[in-house]
């Protein structure tokens, strides 16, 4: 499982900022995670930090089909999901205090105003809200034991919401130009109709940064193809960069090309020469090599359907909402040698039955996690479908609730149950608010209230589930407000369902099972195994289902 974040203590911790130019989704995210392994790569004790502009506290409140998947930590914080990058490529756990958002930020101002903490002193936007973000920062540096602290700033510049964040970055590198270094990964465009790249947008872009009086010492040029020299030395004439810190980051099949891109045009040897940092003298990716090389050279595939109601935006597939799914789903195949080709589905396409029968095509079916009434119908249809036709199944959170559900009502014949997410009415409420959540939902204490974080359970000795593990103590982290009412639990056991994982006091369910004589693998699981698969340690429940449904093809 994961490894623990490096604790060594450093004197001189180093700053790169991140920052995005010309349009948002310019891969911001995955270029600041990229650096992040490169520089892990030389020997360095890396973490890495996300500053979102929103006025949102955290991200358990944003629109999964606007703001993509909310990655919890953790400690239970709900986050952006860049986090799980950071958390992916670096292979560590990291803590809540590398999350602000400018809502967390002027949240933090007031209550250390209203505490005294100024001690009486008038409190400005400028400096006190840089102030904190500097102050955030630092502890994130020092919490970790980091020699390289890597911040992501949200946005693109230009925007007004992020114009302060900008501000603590100058405030920064004016105390201590030594330590800091600012990355622009900007875009460069070549209209098909023109048909040449184009570095206009980017050389305003770098204007616009520098009207903020912060100065670019790295430019990651995005494009659809390779940077040529030509627009390296462009760039560099009018952006005041040299032309070898113009790095090409040209479209690649997977992010994880990424960091072994950057270190083509030696990104990691510019910053430890920039920075001054005690580089090893060669970069040692050959982990993350044999990981990409893996991913390429698979023959063999296996075909996994996920089930969501978050995927259509407009006419677009949305699939960054269940990233961490899609993800975790890839990395145990390659751990296999096995393709994953994973398709999405809309729950909601399957309220009509006629469409189960489509399922047959599939290997494996997986339902992640949810809220709320709409897309139940089809879900419950897929689940039944599934079960019946011996199709391996993974349900996660929503997943496995509404798995408890199908088989409360077809195999144990409790037609009227329902869960009190979506008729808190029913006469057979399989799954209710646990007891601690009914006071914060009387009290309309809904933000950041949820079960979330790490928390224990044991596990079955035997179950499917412990023998995917390989042991019966397990940690996962959780995000729900919902339970199987305890007072089913007997009767759903009697029937054939087996609660094979519970919390240290037995009080919760935290996976459900049916056993391989009845089924190749149908489990459920009240946590999110996905925020704990790494491309170099994949979840091994993910393994599980992927061996399971590749061998029931």
């Amino acid at each position: 499982m994961p490894k623990k974040a490096q604790t060594k203590k450093t004197k001189n911790t180093k700053y790169i900022f991140v920052v995005g130019g010309v349009m948002s989704g310019v891969g911001k995210g995955v270029a600041s995670s990229s650096i992040a392994k490169i520089l892990q790569g030389r020997g360095l004790s890396v973490t890495a930090v996300k500053i979102d502009p929103y006025v949102n506290v955290d991200a358990g409140t944003m629109n999964p089909t606007e703001h993509g998947e909310c990655f919890v930590l953790k400690d239970g914080l709900e986050t952006d999901q860049d986090m799980g990058n950071y958390e992916r490529f670096l292979n560590i756990d990291i803590p809540g205090i590398n999350y602000m958002t400018t809502g967390s930020v002027y949240q933090a101002v007031i209550a250390k105003e209203r505490n005294l903490g100024y001690k009486g002193k008038n409190v400005e936007v400028v400096p006190d809200i840089p102030l904190e973000v500097i102050s955030r920062i630092q502890k994130a540096g020092e919490g970790a034991g980091a020699d390289v602290v890597l911040i992501e700033v949200g946005g693109t510049v230009g925007e007004y919401q992020n114009v302060l964040f900008l501000e603590a970055i100058r405030m920064m590198k004016t105390k201590n130009p030594q330590d800091i270094g600012v990355v622009m990964v900007s875009y460069l465009p070549v209209p098909g109709s023109i048909g040449e790249m184009k570095t206009k947008p980017t050389q305003t872009a770098v204007r616009m940064l520098n009207s903020a009086g912060v100065f670019a010492n790295i430019i990651i040029a995005r494009s659809p193809v390779g940077v040529d020299q030509k627009r390296k030395e462009k760039i560099a004439t009018f952006c005041n960069v040299h032309a070898e810190d113009v790095i090409s980051a040209p479209d690649v099949e997977s992010i994880y090309d990424i960091p072994l891109n950057l270190e083509k045009d030696r990104l990691s040897d510019r910053l430890c020469e920039m920075l001054d940092l005690s580089c090893s003298k060669k970069s040692d990716l050959s982990e993350w090599k044999r990981f990409v090389s893996k991913s390429k050279n698979t023959k063999d595939t296996v075909e996994i359907a996920v089930i969501g109601k978050y995927f259509s935006s407009g006419d677009f597939v949305l699939s960054d909402v269940y990233i961490s799914v899609l993800e975790a789903i890839k990395y145990s195949s390659y751990k296999l040698g096995l393709k994953p080709n994973i398709t999405y589905l809309s729950s909601h396409d399957f309220a009509d039955s006629k469409k189960l029968k489509e399922l047959k095509k599939y290997d494996g079916v997986l339902v992640p996690g949810g809220f709320g009434k709409t897309g139940v119908d089809g879900k419950l249809k897929v689940i039944e479908y599934v079960r019946k036709n011996r199709i391996p199944y993974f349900g996660i959170c929503y997943g496995m609730q509404l798995a408890v559900l199908e088989f409360a009502q077809n195999v144990v014949k409790k037609k009227d149950a329902s869960t009190e997410e979506i008729n808190p009415k029913a006469a057979n409420l399989i799954v209710g608010v646990m007891d601690e959540q009914k006071e914060k939902i009387a009290k309309g204490d809904m933000g950041g209230s949820m079960r979330l974080g790490q928390y224990p359970a044991v596990l079955q000795k035997g179950s499917v589930v412990a023998r995917a593990y390989k042991q019966t103590d397990i940690l996962e982290r959780h995000r729900h407000r919902y339970e199987v009412n305890p007072a089913y639990i007997m009767e759903l056991e009697n029937e054939g369902l087996i609660f094979s994982g519970k919390s240290p006091d037995g009080r919760l369910m935290e996976t459900m099972e049916l056993p391989t004589e009845v089924h190749p693998f149908f489990v459920g699981v009240q946590y999110h195994p996905e925020l704990q698969a790494r491309p170099l340690d994949p979840h091994p429940l993910f393994t599980a289902f992927i061996r399971a449904s590749y061998e029931s093809k």
